[in-house]
């Protein structure tokens, strides 16, 4: 039984939306990480429009034309601002080395793919293999925040996190309706701005944005 060229293409994009995360994790460099998030959203954006074509649910062009302005232009112009303003030039400090986060990151892969397989028999969208990969994303996005010691990386692999979280809506169900959708943009926009307030408060405060300074709060 032949795979229709449609199937190809998104199980290629998803691919590729896998090893940008992979890459994401081992990124030592901030502006690097940024365009590696701008490349995800890219790739999620094309993901999405491919399946609106093979699949004629005609409001998934909606939701890849919002996650193409939202996720490729406006989040990573707005990151660039941000570390602009704050003068940050230093390279992402993680927790553990970078070989053991990769260690860790393939284990969490393989441990993915292992919990979604039951759950993809259920689902009856050609994307339904997709699910593995979708989960195999938040969670190398989930390491991504826990390993970063710097405030921008963390936010990053949030957003980051988010865009595995659509691709398994996306594979699953075939997207949201465009309403909720449009509301979680407009959560995501504001959150962006909310934590560049916090950047800019923990920059003023503790002339850093090491998130371990946090903790001198504890005692107050």
């Amino acid at each position: 039984m032949s795979i229709p060229f449609t199937t190809q293409i998104i199980n290629l994009l998803a691919s590729i939306l896998l090893l940008i995360a992979f890459a994401m994790l081992s990124q030592r460099r901030i502006l690097s990480l940024i365009k590696l998030f701008a490349w995800q959203g890219l790739a999620l954006s094309a993901s999405t429009f491919v399946v609106a074509y093979s699949t004629a649910q005609h409001h998934l062009y909606y939701s890849a034309a919002l996650t193409l302005l939202l996720k490729v232009l406006i989040l990573p112009w707005l990151l660039h601002r941000l570390i602009h303003k704050l003068n940050v030039k230093w390279d992402v400090e993680t927790l553990i080395n970078i070989p053991t986060t990769m260690l860790v990151g393939i284990v969490l892969v393989i441990f993915a793919f292992n919990l979604a397989a039951p759950i993809s028999q259920l689902s009856e969208s050609i994307t339904r293999g997709l699910i593995g990969i979708a989960l195999a994303s938040v969670l190398l996005s989930l390491l991504m925040m826990i390993t970063r010691r710097k405030a921008v990386p963390q936010v990053v692999g949030f957003l980051a996190m988010e865009n595995g979280l659509f691709f398994a809506a996306t594979s699953a169900t075939h997207g949201m309706p465009l309403v909720v959708e449009l509301g979680i943009a407009l959560d995501v926009l504001v959150g962006t701005f909310i934590f560049g307030i916090f950047f800019f408060q923990l920059r003023e405060t503790f002339d850093s944005l090491d998130i371990t300074h946090m903790e001198k709060l504890k005692d107050d």
